[in-house]
């Protein structure tokens, strides 16, 4: 477990600890510029605290700790690793003092070859490399209206990674995985503080994790993963929301039935038909609902946080980031007219179909509050609605953004 001496050695100097809680703290602040839309509860307790090796992000939950990532650090396509956002279901989480005390165990009724691999046997298999968005499936969930139950995430519940490790498919084929194979259960180490909450287990179709993108990773941006990110390995899935990315990744078994563990057959479900998703996780799919699975189209304005002043009459460069479950982005288009007409932004480095692609487009407004919105779609044809898609957990949150800009 992540012990309280195990942080404050993280944390380095200056670190305070608030309360009787295990997870040390840096000093905290009122979180600049926090969106109207969000619940008043949350406005109310949402604060900016720096975790270890994090840079201040904001707080929305501590215990498990569950952190985003403020709008400023999505200004690039690449989010460092101290700005990522922290999201955990489990408050116990794992101090891996001794990387000799890691292991992943790959077995299963689907493998012919059950093993056991230590960090140094990850390492020494040929290694790959894959930039992409890692997304808690709800984020933006806290925009919802009305609202839903669950944390209330505002923009900042994701982040873009270049990511180093093994392909899944290695792995895989060292363990004999047989046809007959559906599903792997994948589990990591952190855990409940309380008996009866269920373990956050998950399955992923053995399709998905035959991509090339699909990896065991451990190094983030060109370092070992952060502890809050899953060090010392996690699932990256590229394409697919965050949920299925275990941090701290233990165990992959493969299966030839469909997992019904709680987090798979209860939680992380969308209505069937409800959102235009290509790729969905069939073997869990039942008449009325499916798996969250791949993410949908979304863009974000990052250049100006809302109610910004700037200069009327003059030119005003709208930036921001653009992505999808990795068919890739055609265009993103601008309007500063409430949506009338739209000029089309140029589109930055296409740095991997999975990755954030920046944009940006020059504009002029006229002296007011305007309003100046962006909207993407891909290579498919799919693109922003206008109108949330309501649901009962708060997931797929795409509607075309919008910011108000005060012009003088």
């Amino acid at each position: 477990m992540l012990s309280r001496r195990s942080l404050l050695e993280l944390a380095g100097t200056g670190a305070a600890v608030a309360g009787s809680g295990a997870m040390a703290r840096l000093a905290q602040a009122a979180v600049p510029g926090l969106n109207p839309a969000l619940p008043s509860g949350t406005r109310g307790e949402a604060v900016m605290e720096a975790l270890p090796n994090k840079k201040p992000l904001i707080k929305l939950s501590y215990r498990p700790p569950n952190y985003e990532s403020p709008l400023e650090n999505f200004r690039t396509a690449i989010t460092p690793n101290d700005s990522f956002f922290v999201r955990y279901h489990l408050a116990d989480i794992p101090d891996v003092a001794d990387l000799k005390d890691w292991k992943l165990d790959v077995g299963g009724e689907g493998a012919a070859t059950p093993f056991t691999l230590t960090l140094d046997d990850l390492k020494a298999m040929p290694a790959t490399e894959v930039t992409a968005v890692c997304q808690c499936s709800g984020n933006r969930r806290g925009l919802f209206e009305p609202h839903v139950a669950g944390v209330q995430w505002g923009y900042g519940a994701m982040g873009c990674a270049k990511f180093k490790g093994v392909k899944l498919k290695d792995i895989l084929a060292k363990a004999g995985i047989k046809k007959e194979a559906i599903e792997l259960i994948v589990d990591g180490a952190d855990k409940a503080v309380i008996d009866k909450t269920p373990d956050f287990v998950k399955s992923i179709p053995v399709w998905k994790a035959m991509e090339d993108g699909a990896i065991v990773a451990y190094e983030m941006n060109g370092a070992p993963l952060p502890h809050l990110n899953g060090f010392p390995a996690r699932l990256v899935l590229p394409g697919w929301t965050a949920t299925y990315w275990i941090k701290h990744l233990t165990s992959i078994k493969a299966v030839t039935k469909p997992f019904d563990g709680f987090w798979m057959k209860s939680a992380y479900r969308i209505p069937l038909g409800k959102f235009p998703l290509v790729a969905r996780f069939t073997s869990q799919d039942t008449d009325a609902n499916t798996p969250i699975s791949e993410m949908v189209i979304n863009s974000l304005i990052t250049s100006h946080a809302d109610g910004a002043k700037v200069k009327a009459n003059a030119p005003v460069m709208i930036g921001g980031i653009a992505w999808d479950a990795g068919y890739g982005i055609n265009a993103v288009e601008i309007s500063n007219d409430g949506g009338q007409t739209w000029t089309e932004a140029k589109l930055g480095e296409d740095i991997g179909r999975y990755a954030f692609r920046t944009f940006s487009a020059q504009v002029k407004l006229k002296g007011g509050a305007q309003k100046v919105m962006a909207r993407a779609t891909n290579k498919i044809g799919q693109g922003q609605p206008t109108a949330l898609i309501i649901n009962p957990a708060g997931y797929h949150h795409n509607v075309v953004h919008s910011v108000t800009l005060n012009a003088a």
